[in-house]
C-alpha cells in the first residue's frame, strides 16, 4: 500500500515563478495575518467564531445553484468553498492536493482502492456528524443521480471524472465501483480503473461532502431541474466555516460564520457575495467603498487602483490562453498553414498589449507547475519570414481566415479579448493573411458557436485548471474529437485515454511529456500565455490567501 502522510505547510509556499515586486508586497499585506485557510483553531478566541464585521466581495456573476455537484462555474464554486469541504483540499497558495476532511489516505498498489482516514469531531451545519457513512452517502448519491440529472450541463464534473452512473447509457464506463464505511473514521473508495488524478480531483467543490440528513429532507430527486430545489437554493448544508444566511437571487448571497466549525473560525460575522458583470464597474464599486474586494481586475485598472492605495494581489497563473484552429475549415487542415500562423504571432507583443504585467508566455497547453510539463517540444518562435514562406508553399498566401473572438467578457485567462484579438489580427495581416473578424457575445453565443458547431475558424479561448493533473489540461482539450478543434487523431486520443488510466503521477509524468511533444508537432492551436489573474482589495482588508485554483476560503479574512 502507498501511504500519504501530511504535515502542516507554510502558507507562503509559492509556485516556481515569482510575482512582480508590487504584487508580492500586496500579497504579504493580505496574508500576514493568515494561517492555513482551514488550520485548526489555536484556542485564542471564545469558540463562537465571527470576530466582527462584514466582508463584501464582488464576482462577475451570481452562482447558478448552491448544490455544488450541479454547477461547474467559478462563481458558483466561490460561494460553495465557503460552505462546503471535500475529503481533499489544496496546499495554500498552490494547486497541490492536501488533507481536508480526510487527514490521510492510502492507495492500493493497483491504484484501484483508496482508504481515507477522516477527521473526527466535524459537524455539518445542521448539527449532524460528518463520518464515514456520510462519505459513502455522498459518493453513492453522485453515482445514483437520476438520468434527468446526468447531463453534462448539470453533473458536469462527475460525468467527466467518473465517466458514468449506475443507470443510463454509460454504466459500463463508470469509474466508481463502491464505498465502504469502517467505523466512524475510515472510508474506502474502490474504482473500476486506475486514475492518477483521483486524489487531486477530489479537491473540486463538485465533490464536497454534504449533510445526508439535509439532502434527504430538502433535495427533491424528482425535480425537473435539481438546481431549483429547496436544498439547492435555501438549505445547502456542508461543514465549511460559513453557512448560508440567505440567497437573494439577482442581488447577493449572504453567508454567516458557522460557530461550530472544526478549524479556524471565521474572523468576520458575515460575508456577502455580489455580482457585478463589468470589470470597470467592479473597480468603481471598490473605489466608492461599496465592496471590500473583487476578482478579475481589468489590466487597465491595476495601476490606477494601486495609485489610490488599493491592494492588488496576483494569483499564480494556473491557466492557458490559446489561439484554437478549427481543422474542419480549410486551409486550417494544412499543417503548414497552422505552422505559419504560429510563426506569425509575437507572443510577447500580445502579452504586453493585452495581458496583465507578469503574465508568462506559453510553450505548451499547460503551465509549468502541472505534472507532465516539458519544454522539450517543437517551438515556433516569432518569424514572419518563415510564416510567409510556409503560406506560399501551401498555396495559402493571401487566404481569408475567419477569426472568432468574444465580447462582453473578462476571464482569468483572457482579461481583454478584444485587445488580444486586435494584436494578433495585425500580426497575421502582416504576413499576408486576410482576416475576417467575427465577434460574438460570450454568453450564450460565443461558447455555443465554438464548442457546439463547426461554424468558426481560428478563435480565442482558454482554460483555468481545476486541479493539478495533466488530464485536466490536455485531456480536456484533445482527449476526443470535438467541434472546437475539428480533427480526428485517434493515436492522440488513445494515448490520452491510456495516460488517464495510469495509477500514479510519477508513472504518468514521462507519458504526458511525450504527449505534449506530439501535440506541439501536430499543432492543433497556438498556446499563447498564462495570464496572471488579479484581485483587488481595500486597504483595511487582510488575511486573504490567493490560490491558483481559486481555492480561497474566507475564514482568515478580516476587515478593520
Amino acid at each position: 500500500m502507498k501511504t500519504v502522510r501530511w504535515l502542516v505547510v507554510n502558507i507562503n509556499r509559492r509556485g516556481k515563478r515569482g510575482l512582480a515586486t508590487v504584487a508580492i508586497a500586496s500579497a504579504l499585506v493580505l496574508t500576514s495575518c493568515a494561517q492555513s485557510e482551514r488550520d485548526e483553531g489555536d484556542g485564542s478566541d471564545d469558540g463562537s467564531g465571527g470576530g466582527g464585521g462584514t466582508f463584501v466581495f464582488a464576482g462577475a456573476a451570481e452562482p447558478g445553484a448552491l448544490d455544488p455537484v450541479f454547477v461547474s462555474d467559478g462563481e458558483s464554486f466561490r460561494v460553495a468553498r465557503q460552505m462546503y469541504e471535500g475529503l481533499v483540499g489544496t496546499e495554500p497558495g498552490t494547486p497541490d492536493p492536501a488533507p481536508l476532511l480526510a487527514e490521510s489516505w492510502t492507495t492500493s498498489d493497483d491504484g484501484l482502492t483508496y482508504e481515507f482516514t477522516l477527521r473526527t469531531g466535524v459537524k455539518f451545519h445542521d448539527g449532524t456528524d460528518f463520518n464515514a457513512e456520510a462519505v459513502c452517502f455522498n459518493f453513492d448519491r453522485w453515482y445514483n443521480l437520476p438520468e434527468s440529472a446526468q447531463s453534462d450541463d448539470l453533473a458536469y464534473y462527475y460525468s467527466v471524472i467518473f465517466r458514468g452512473f449506475a443507470t443510463g447509457d454509460r454504466t459500463d464506463a463508470a469509474l466508481y465501483e463502491s464505498c465502504e464505511a469502517e467505523g466512524e473514521d475510515k472510508a474506502t473508495i474502490t474504482l473500476t480503473d486506475p486514475f492518477a488524478g483521483f486524489v487531486p480531483a477530489m479537491s473540486l467543490p463538485a465533490f464536497s461532502m454534504q449533510s445526508p440528513t439535509a439532502l434527504q429532507e430538502y433535495q427533491d430527486d424528482a425535480a425537473s431541474d435539481p438546481r431549483t430545489t429547496e436544498y439547492a437554493t435555501e438549505r445547502p448544508t456542508g461543514t465549511g466555516p460559513f453557512m448560508l444566511g440567505s440567497w437573494e437571487q439577482g442581488k447577493q448571497v449572504t453567508l454567516k460564520a458557522f460557530p461550530d466549525y472544526w478549524g479556524e473560525k471565521a474572523q468576520v460575522d458575515t460575508a456577502v457575495v455580489v455580482a457585478i458583470a463589468e470589470p470597470k464597474a467592479r473597480a468603481t464599486a471598490l473605489q466608492n467603498g461599496e465592496i471590500d474586494g473583487f476578482d478579475l481586475v481589468g489590466p487597465a485598472d491595476i495601476a490606477p487602483l494601486q495609485d489610490e492605495g488599493f491592494q492588488i494581489v496576483n494569483r499564480d497563473p494556473f491557466n492557458i490562453l490559446y489561439l484554437g484552429m478549427n481543422q474542419k475549415t480549410p486551409p486550417l487542415d494544412d499543417i503548414r498553414v497552422r505552422q505559419a500562423i504560429a510563426y506569425a504571432i509575437d507572443k510577447q507583443e500580445v502579452a504586453d498589449a493585452s495581458l496583465p504585467a507578469g503574465s508568462e508566455l506559453a510553450e505548451i497547453f499547460m503551465p509549468d507547475s502541472v505534472n507532465g510539463y516539458t519544454e522539450d517540444v517543437e517551438t515556433y518562435d516569432y518569424d514572419p519570414e518563415q510564416a510567409m514562406a510556409l503560406l506560399e508553399e501551401a498555396g495559402a498566401d493571401g487566404a481569408t481566415i475567419e477569426f472568432n473572438y468574444p465580447t462582453a467578457i473578462s476571464r482569468p485567462y483572457m482579461p481583454s479579448p478584444e485587445d488580444t484579438f486586435n494584436v494578433i489580427r495585425t500580426q497575421l495581416e502582416e504576413v499576408g493573411l486576410k482576416i475576417k473578424p467575427t465577434a460574438d457575445v460570450w454568453d450564450p453565443d460565443y461558447l455555443d458557436k465554438i464548442q457546439g458547431t463547426e461554424e468558426h475558424g481560428i478563435h480565442l479561448l482558454g482554460w483555468t485548471g481545476d486541479y493539478n493533473d495533466s488530464d485536466n489540461f490536455v485531456g480536456v482539450f484533445f482527449g476526443a474529437e470535438t467541434t472546437e478543434w475539428g480533427f480526428t487523431n485517434q493515436e492522440l486520443f488513445d494515448d490520452l485515454g491510456e495516460a488517464k488510466g495510469i495509477a500514479t503521477p510519477e508513472e504518468a509524468q514521462p507519458v504526458y511529456e511525450q504527449i505534449n511533444k506530439d501535440i506541439m508537432e501536430f499543432l492543433p492551436g497556438v498556446p499563447l500565455a498564462h495570464p496572471v489573474p488579479s484581485l483587488a482589495f481595500a486597504e483595511n482588508v487582510s488575511g486573504y490567501q490567493q490560490s491558483p485554483v481559486q481555492d480561497e476560503v474566507w475564514n482568515t479574512v478580516t476587515v478593520e
